[in-house]
């Protein structure tokens, strides 16, 4: 068996909404409990309000280390949060978004909207691209990716995405089962994409 993964860090890609049911709101809290408890750094987009912002108050209540990524705009606008220790501003998203990327270990999805879906997504398609081999974890939080997860089988049954590729990603039901799954994730053996017959 190969050995554990090493992570340090952890992405948390989430909503910025505080309009959401109390449950989201305070699995993300557990969320940045648990990240901190296990001796990783949160990061996050950066944000006070909304899941950003419980998981953020989560990592730092347990004593932990937290790393905003935010856009200089959102932050000129009061958005961020004061109390995070680091907090790194980009000028566009697309530099966001790769300082996300690059700051974690690891990537957990909690729900959120369109930006959430395109940043998990991506990171899918980066790994099955061969771009990096790190833990993707889908936090299902009251079955709120289950019509997300059914369009990836479909892919999967009608043949537009690879079956092999099951492998990249994991769902998981809530925030202890996110960390066990970094805990315990075996990078997997995958060769690239690109290998249809042309």
């Amino acid at each position: 068996m190969s050995a554990v993964y090493s992570c340090k860090s952890i992405t948390v890609y989430c909503s910025s909404s505080s309009h959401v049911h109390r449950s989201y709101l305070e699995a993300a809290r557990t969320i940045g409990r648990l990240i901190a408890e296990n001796s990783y750094t949160l990061v996050y987009g950066g944000g006070k309000i909304g899941l950003m912002g419980e998981v953020s108050a989560g990592a730092r209540e347990a004593g932990g280390k937290v790393t905003g990524i935010i856009l200089r705009k959102f932050q000129d606008m009061g958005v961020g949060d004061p109390d995070v220790e680091k907090m790194i501003a980009f000028e566009d998203m697309r530099s966001r978004k790769r300082g996300l990327e690059e700051a974690g270990d690891a990537y957990i999805a909690l729900p959120g909207g369109f930006g959430t879906f395109e940043e998990v997504t991506e990171m899918l398609s980066f790994k099955q691209l061969g771009f990096h081999n790190k833990p993707i974890v889908i936090v299902n939080t009251n079955g709120y990716f289950d019509d997300l997860i059914r369009q990836f089988e479909r892919g999967f049954e009608e043949q537009f995405i690879e079956p092999r590729f099951t492998a990249i990603y994991q769902v998981v039901s809530g925030p202890v089962q996110a960390i066990d799954a970094i805990k315990n994730y075996h990078p997997p053996q995958l060769e690239l994409k690109y290998r249809w017959p042309f």
